[in-house]
């Protein structure tokens, strides 16, 4: 665009120049002698306005051709500045994309291990009411046989339960013979202790674990103990 401007002012330069001279024949013909101090004073007057108008025309298009290019430069750091920023953002969508991800895992993780902890405790629960069950049985048939048979039962430490079994021998009415046991983790009764000890008392606990008779099992017990009696006795 600028060229295109220039060019024009050539052409109104050519045209002012070549009117110029035109007029300055004419004056020649008719008025040689007096005017040519005049036309000298109007062709410089003439050629310092051209070149006052170009001069201001020229600074004006450098000044334009500036700030061209300074808006160029502008642009362009602007441009690299919003590239860098995108940059930046992507990463930091990045970045929260995984921190969203691993807090997704943590909940999971989180959500499993407390369904682990309650079918834990579910487990223990029902474990703990069947051994509970089980005690309220045993301290109900300890009665019983108590009355009856002359059978003691203490609860001594680690939650074992002592049996002492009386009227066993005839010649000593007070002699104890006493049988220990608990309840396992597995919820199964285990005997820990046995005075004096049954050759049988194994196969006994184990008819206790598939029966789950109490009753017959200290049954079972006190005719053990009788039979060792008399066998001692003989």
């Amino acid at each position: 665009m600028g060229n295109a401007q220039a060019e024009d002012e050539v052409t109104l330069l050519e045209r002012d120049m070549k009117e110029f001279w035109i007029q300055l024949k004419i004056s020649h013909g008719t008025e040689q002698s007096n005017q040519t101090s005049a036309l000298r004073d109007l062709y410089r007057e003439t050629v310092e306005a051209l070149s006052e108008k170009w001069s201001k025309k020229l600074k004006a298009e450098d000044l334009t051709k500036d700030k061209i290019r300074e808006y160029k430069n502008e642009i362009l750091q602007q441009s690299k500045y919003v590239a860098e920023k995108e940059e930046q953002l992507t990463e930091i969508k990045s970045k929260l994309n995984q921190e969203e991800e691993q807090q997704q895992n943590l909940t999971d993780i989180i959500q499993e291990l407390k369904e682990e902890l309650m079918k834990k405790m579910e487990i223990k629960s029902s474990k703990n009411k069947a051994a509970k069950e089980k005690v309220e049985q045993v301290s109900k048939i300890t009665t019983l046989f108590k009355e009856h048979l002359g059978l003691e039962m203490r609860r001594i430490h680690d939650e074992q339960l002592q049996f002492i079994f009386r009227h066993i021998d005839h010649k000593e009415p007070d002699k104890p013979y006493i049988c220990t046991l608990y309840i396992n983790d597995q919820g199964d009764y285990e005997v820990t202790s046995c005075t004096p000890p049954l050759d049988c008392i194994a196969e006994l606990q184990l008819k206790l674990r598939e029966t789950n008779n109490f009753s017959a099992f200290v049954a079972n017990i006190r005719k053990a103990f009788t039979a060792l009696s008399y066998k001692q006795s003989a």
